[in-house]
């Protein structure tokens, strides 16, 4: 199914008259309207999440991937280049690289179905009995290979971060994300990565429900309750939301050392705040002050569905790919410095413990979503509240009790897919 156009739906669809306050919870269950993301806003204008440079380093690596569903594979040429192309045979349409990764310096890429080679950049190259046999069959003469290459996408590099996209008048990246959020990238991203390791994980929602997830603070210290116990990440804690310009981006951020203790948790009886655990292995949360902002805990979003998050000091890209109407893939990639020292990256790999699939802290989050997704199957015609923090998706430098990013990411949304 190929929808461009909201006027292409079957069942017509407009948003509330109250603005970005309700989300239709038809928006997680309609299989059109899945469809019109993956054109309005996958191939649209936005920067994709790709890779990391590191990923790619010497010519002929390469790493699979994907746009919404659009499988894409990323390679490094002989000059250094990256390039982002379709991962789609020009001939059939199979799949050119079928491996996650490795290395295609030697031969190229040859699609296994009919042997048809392509370089480095997607230039077909070869093709198997392209002069028939024994002077019959083959190729017409007319025949041109330069007409017939896998479809490339545009690519820019930011801090070692690979994006694409499959719009042509893209602003830099920098200029994407823009000076309220480019610095924490900047901060977190512009040195020399190593990486610590990666997984994956299949959560059966939406993948709107995690991009408004990540977004939601007001969350962060009612359902999580190692945060509040072990005092990683709290309300009562010195931070704020930081809103992009164009507000489909945020940061929310905490610091550790700023806390004031708040009774609120008490008066609201909230049960992330009833339990007195201790750690039989306190050195998870042992770290140490690395930046002089003093900023321990950040979540980051970037639209549509990349996330980063330095937590004390756990550096991790999250990247989230729908695989359906009601299923995403939620992939973390954990991250450190090449300067670090051995200690630094011990505590890092330790810390890591906190998020990802099993995490103390992200394991609920697994569960949650699919709770929603559960939860509004069949109410098409209701819509979620989100008044927390006021009604608009502006900064908030004095409180995380909001909602301000989710009504944020979805002012971005219906801008994009033409809902307004």
């Amino acid at each position: 199914m190929v929808l461009a156009d909201a006027s292409e739906l079957s069942e017509p669809f407009s948003w509330p008259g109250s603005g970005v306050t309700r989300v239709p919870f038809r928006l997680f269950s309609d299989p059109e309207i899945y469809a019109l993301e993956q054109q309005r806003i996958f191939r649209g204008r936005v920067w994709n999440y790709l890779c990391l440079e590191i990923d790619i380093p010497n010519p002929g690596d390469f790493k699979t991937t994907f746009i919404g569903e659009t499988p894409i594979v990323v390679i490094r040429d002989e000059n250094g280049d990256i390039n982002a192309l379709v991962n789609r045979c020009a001939h059939k349409g199979a799949l050119v690289c079928l491996q996650e990764r490795g290395n295609k310096a030697k031969n190229g890429m040859t699609c296994v179905y009919h042997s048809w080679t392509y370089d480095l950049r997607g230039q077909l190259k070869g093709i198997a009995f392209r002069n028939g046999i024994k002077g019959k069959g083959g190729m017409p003469d007319d025949f041109d290979p330069a007409k017939h290459r896998m479809q490339r996408i545009n690519v820019e590099i930011y801090c070692g971060l690979v994006f694409g996209s499959f719009a042509d008048d893209m602003p830099s990246m920098e200029d994407y994300l823009g000076e309220k959020l480019s610095w924490m990238v900047k901060r977190n991203f512009d040195r020399p990565l190593k990486p610590l390791g990666v997984h994956s994980q299949i959560i059966h929602n939406n993948w709107k429900l995690y991009a408004e997830n990540v977004r939601d603070s007001y969350h962060a210290t009612l359902l999580h309750t190692f945060y509040v116990t072990f005092k990683v990440n709290r309300m009562d804690m010195d931070g704020g939301i930081v809103m992009g310009d164009d507000k489909w981006h945020h940061i929310s951020y905490a610091k550790r050392h700023e806390l004031d203790e708040s009774d609120e948790y008490d008066k609201a009886g909230v049960h992330a705040a009833q339990y007195e655990s201790k750690l039989s292995g306190p050195e998870l949360l042992k770290a140490w002050d690395e930046f002089p902002d003093g900023i321990t805990h950040c979540i980051q979003t970037v639209f549509p569905n990349l996330t980063f998050h330095y937590t004390l000091n756990s550096l991790c890209v999250r990247f989230f790919v729908p695989r359906g109407v009601d299923e995403t893939e939620l992939f973390w990639i954990y991250l450190g410095y090449e300067d670090d020292t051995e200690e630094q990256t011990r505590m890092r790999v330790v810390q890591g413990n906190l998020t990802g699939t099993a995490g103390l802290v992200s394991l609920e989050d697994g569960c949650i979503n699919e709770f929603v997704q559960r939860g509004t199957h069949m109410s098409a015609d209701k819509e979620a509240f989100l008044e927390m923090g006021g009604r608009d998706a502006e900064s908030s430098e004095n409180s995380r009790a909001t909602e301000a990013a989710i009504r944020g990411f979805w002012e971005g949304y219906c801008g994009i897919m033409g809902f307004r």
